[in-house]
């Protein structure tokens, strides 16, 4: 029987070469944004990640653009207040803030949510957000409360598995179990998992295709 949010299948040669190509090029950063008046122009297709808080968001995004120092990480959980924009090619990749940061001021957390939404809610370039779950754990309450909000904005989301590396057999196994089975609760839902290991280069390669196909 087919599972539900099955891994997604590996694109065929033309999907990777496109993806490859689209990352092949500069990629620049372009700005950090703390308020929606600071959001550049809407002038292009943009993709999104979103993740808790040391889920290895940036690890990510800079393998996946094969520039290490791209995407900074921060190991104090909500550092980062801010939506960062990045070019790959005529592409706006968005690096959003981690959530989930239990040792941020309460004040910050709200500031941080409210932007969040409004991003969400009003950006009509936007095409997809990906969020980030750790392979080890699985889903968490915190990600679903982002998943949920994504289902109120009515955006497309995928979830990407990070960290694949880190767990194997009947372990990764129940973390894909428990995923998807927070991912039923979820309209906006994209019916794929993408499984990545940004250490090893594991699905990196799909997970370019995916975007560059979207």
């Amino acid at each position: 029987m087919q599972l539900p949010f099955p891994e997604a299948e590996r694109p065929d040669d033309a999907a990777l070469e496109k993806g490859r190509l689209l990352f092949a090029g500069e990629t620049e950063f372009v700005k950090g944004v703390v308020a929606m008046d600071g959001l550049p122009e809407a002038d292009r297709l943009e993709v999104c990640f979103a993740g808790r808080s040391n889920v290895g968001k940036s690890s990510l995004i800079n393998a996946l653009t094969g520039r290490k120092g791209l995407a900074r990480a921060s190991n104090t959980p909500g550092r980062t207040q801010e939506i960062n924009f990045f070019t790959a090619g005529d592409l706006y990749v968005v690096d959003l803030p981690g959530y989930g940061f239990a040792n941020a001021p309460v004040a910050v957390v709200a500031k941080w949510q409210a932007l969040l939404k409004q991003y969400l809610s009003g950006r009509p370039t936007l095409r997809r957000v990906f969020v980030l779950i750790d392979a080890r754990h699985g889903a968490k309450a915190v990600d679903e409360e982002i998943m949920t909000l994504l289902d109120r904005s009515a955006v497309t989301f995928q979830v990407v598995m990070t960290k694949i590396d880190k767990v194997r057999g009947a372990a990764l196994e129940e973390s894909l179990a428990k995923t998807r089975a927070a991912l039923a609760k979820h309209p906006a839902a994209y019916p794929e998992l993408i499984l990545t290991s940004s250490d090893k280069g594991d699905g990196i390669d799909v997970l370019r295709a995916i975007i560059a196909t979207i």
